[in-house]
């Protein structure tokens, strides 16, 4: 099993970003650290514009994820409602 991750700064802009990917994925682990939060998921991983959205209270377009993006792990697949990592085969 391998595992994906995202790094994101730790601010108020980020908190409602960090909350909608661990609704969008149950098994993600979450290290809270002073400057940074990173979230691991096995195997894949999966950010909705939409949670996002609902978490926010506003509309979101995935490329703001840039701002407060430190790094990731995983092979990118994104479109304009959905950021997908995982590692392929």
């Amino acid at each position: 099993m391998s595992t994906v991750f995202i790094a994101l700064q730790a601010n108020e802009d980020t908190r409602p970003i960090i909350d909608a990917i661990v609704q969008d994925n149950p098994t993600a682990v979450v290290d809270r650290q002073p400057a940074m939060v990173k979230i691991d998921v096995p195997n894949f991983m999966i950010v909705r514009r939409e949670t996002i959205e609902e978490h926010l209270g506003r509309a979101f377009d995935l490329q703001e994820l840039q701002i407060n993006l430190i790094t990731l792990s995983g092979n990118l697949d994104e479109d304009d409602d959905t950021l997908t990592l995982r590692w392929n085969s």
